[in-house]
């Protein structure tokens, strides 16, 4: 019985991605036109145009990622996202600060930008959603130059992140403190006495 395997949509590397990668995991970042649903109001704008502009004024591109789909015709139009870096960006022990571009060409996203910060301890990066910008635009207009103007606003953003980062290093706490730290925080995501395991259990490091 021969069994297909379905291809893969996710790739994280030390090095940018070239194009051909890229496309290797996510067709649809360089899709020709938009999925058949989308209206004649609908602009279409390759984020293949987009990326090559963001590259242009010194980004790279490190992780690519698109959802899986079950209809095979919205394979190349479906939603994906760039982890891409910036010389600028914030850089030190911990990590890479980064923008992380979204967009679809099936209208389920318009272009969206956040920052977020990746570290080598979470080989699925860190998405700061709760400091960091968070910017959209409509597939209308100027798209290329706007979401470039954004992109820079939010690596502006990343200072913020970095500087969150630092506060939290600089805590520190005894053991007691840890356990009352870990008892909150289970309280905050179960009911009350719900909770599956233990505060001491919760502070043993797995990696």
């Amino acid at each position: 019985m021969n069994i297909k395997m379905s291809a893969p949509t996710a790739f994280r590397s030390q090095s940018p991605l070239d194009n051909a990668m890229i496309a290797r995991y996510a067709p649809s970042v360089f899709a020709q036109e938009a999925h058949d649903s989308r209206g004649e109001r609908y602009a279409f704008i390759p984020t293949s145009d987009v990326l090559d502009g963001l590259r242009a004024e010194g980004f790279e591109p490190y992780e690519v990622r698109q959802t899986r789909v079950r209809d095979v015709n919205k394979r190349e139009h479906t939603k994906h996202l760039l982890r891409l870096r910036h010389p600028t960006a914030l850089k030190n022990d911990e990590g890479h600060g980064e923008i992380i571009l979204l967009n679809s060409h099936d209208g389920t996203s318009s272009f969206q930008l956040m920052s977020g910060f990746f570290r080598m301890v979470c080989a699925n990066g860190i998405i700061a959603g709760d400091v960091a910008a968070d910017c959209r635009v409509r597939h209308t207009g100027r798209v290329v130059e706007d979401v470039i103007d954004a992109s820079f606003r939010v690596i502006d953003e990343l200072n913020a992140v970095g500087s969150r980062i630092n506060d939290y290093k600089a805590v520190a706490m005894d053991r007691p403190h840890q356990e009352l730290f870990a008892r909150a925080a289970l309280a905050l995501r179960y009911d009350d006495g719900a909770a599956p395991i233990d505060a001491n259990r919760l502070l043993t490091l797995r990696r």
